[in-house]
């Protein structure tokens, strides 16, 4: 399918009724308004007990349009992309300005576009036994791991998001987003136990990523690895003590320990724990956090934000000092800084706001081997479950699913429960040593905020904290992150 001016060709909108629903919105005035476009076609199965229990393809449309009048906004949508319904929608959202009508620029400015994620066929159009055949071939490997994997989960999801976002400031930008990805979670059993395991990834990827090297048996057996050790997990110890991060997913403590406080939204409303920090030291000399949206193939990434802008690639956090935060129109607009493209939304019917793509720790120098022989007792937290933060203060609450002792610089036996509490900004300052083998999640990432969910990376090399809470079970709440 061509997706090059992919709602011109399949509505017949012309930029002659993109320049009309633009000046219906600033019909009641305004400094800027813009139009989202969005036709999603999406596929999901589900396997359990050895079966498909749930398939389920789906299409939807429609357009948002929103509205800005000094700090106010207005937003409508509509899923009828009729001419009538769009220009009810934007005189709709034109209702929160007020003062003489504003007319848009003329002609619009469309930017080379760059291709982060290129698909010959992408998976969403891919023959659905295709993708029966890989939740199937997870079931089978999970259950011949070991015999006592007694529940298995395979689910399998992705889509194909067509956008078009038109800007009152001449902004004209397209993109055809492919995402997938693949899950397996299983529940291990004995007589005395049961634990659970989960694995997965995907990315903005074809069918063929998961017939490569991370294959359906690939994620199975990850799964039921992880069930299987948590049936002998012993009971996580209490306290303060020191944790070492392992690489890759535990990096979910830096997206939400920092990266959430680091948004301009919160930064402009005073509301965040960094407000009014930026060029001053907010952790460890060997602390670089980054946010990516440019990296091929990732599931964070996106050629251009929700709202038209490039995506790139922002320094927040060089060498402990804070640089700055991830922006989109209104907060760079109001706050007199650049906007980073991190204006992101879940659908057309929901309203942008400054989002991160792939965050991550850069690496450091040291080996990792040599970070573990530097803990007397603690503990190595290798994967979470998830966590959420309170943005005010910076405080946050991990549940790790998979960690063990660290005893006289040797990794010993793995324990459950164990669930890290700290402060993002104090916890930063806590870290001494940071590995050399910095390494992003597989791909399953979902971040919430406002009711919003978008897809995220997290990353980070092997790290250790030289103090943290280490305390009883957690539970994930809404709001926070989740695989």
């Amino acid at each position: 399918m061509d997706n090059n001016h992919f709602f011109f060709q399949h509505y017949g909108l012309s930029d002659r009724d993109l320049e009309h629903y633009l000046a219906a919105a600033l019909s009641a005035g305004g400094d800027y308004a813009d139009l989202y476009f969005e036709y999603l076609s999406s596929t999901s199965l589900g396997v359990d007990e050895s079966m498909v229990k749930s398939a389920s393809q789906g299409i939807s449309a429609g357009c948002g349009i929103r509205v800005i009048s000094g700090e106010r906004t207005g937003y409508a949508y509509t899923d009828d992309l009729s001419s009538a319904r769009i220009l009810h929608a934007a005189r709709t959202a034109a209702l929160i300005a007020k003062g003489p009508a504003k007319t848009p620029s003329a002609g619009f400015q469309q930017k080379a576009a760059r291709s982060l994620y290129p698909v010959t066929l992408p998976s969403v159009d891919a023959e659905i036994t295709a993708k029966v055949e890989l939740v199937m071939r997870a079931d089978t490997a999970a259950r011949a791991y070991d015999p006592r994997i007694k529940e298995v989960r395979a689910s399998y999801a992705d889509e194909l998001r067509s956008i078009l976002v038109v800007g009152s400031d001449g902004t004209f930008a397209e993109d055809s987003q492919p995402l997938a990805r693949l899950n397996v979670s299983c529940i291990a059993k004995t007589e005395a136990n049961s634990a659970r395991g989960s694995s997965g990834g995907g990315g903005r990827v074809a069918l063929d990523f998961f017939f490569g090297e991370k294959t359906p048996e690939y994620f199975a057996k990850e799964a039921a690895r992880q069930s299987i050790l948590q049936l002998d997990a012993r009971e996580a110890p209490a306290g303060e003590m020191e944790v070492v991060l392992g690489p890759g997913w535990p990096g979910v403590l830096i997206h939400e320990a920092v990266g959430h406080g680091l948004e301009a939204d919160f930064n402009r409303k005073q509301t965040s724990a960094f407000a009014g920090l930026i060029g001053k030291k907010v952790a460890s000399e060997k602390c670089t956090v980054v946010d990516n949206g440019v990296m091929p193939w990732r599931r964070g990434s996106i050629n251009v934000d929700d709202e038209g802008h490039a995506t790139q690639e922002t320094v927040l956090i060089e060498k402990g000092i804070l640089k700055g935060y991830l922006s989109d129109k209104l907060s760079a607009r109001l706050m007199g800084m650049a906007d980073t493209g991190n204006g992101r939304r879940e659908s057309y019917e929901h309203i942008p706001m400054p989002r991160m793509t792939n965050t991550y720790l850069l690496a450091g120098e040291d080996e990792p081997e040599d970070i573990i022989r530097s803990v007397k007792r603690g503990i190595y937290a290798v994967n979470f479950g998830g966590g959420q933060v309170d943005i005010t203060n910076g405080k946050f609450v991990f549940s790790a699913s998979e960690a063990y002792m660290i005893e006289d610089g040797h990794v010993t036996a793995p324990i459950r429960g164990a669930t890290l509490i700290g402060n993002g900004p104090d916890a930063l300052t806590r870290v001494s040593m940071v590995g050399n083998d910095l390494k992003l999640d597989e791909g399953v990432g979902t971040c919430g905020k406002d009711g919003q969910a978008v897809p995220v990376g997290v990353g980070m090399p092997t790290t250790k904290l030289d103090r943290l809470t280490v305390g009883g079970t957690a539970k994930r709440e809404s709001g926070g992150f989740m695989q």
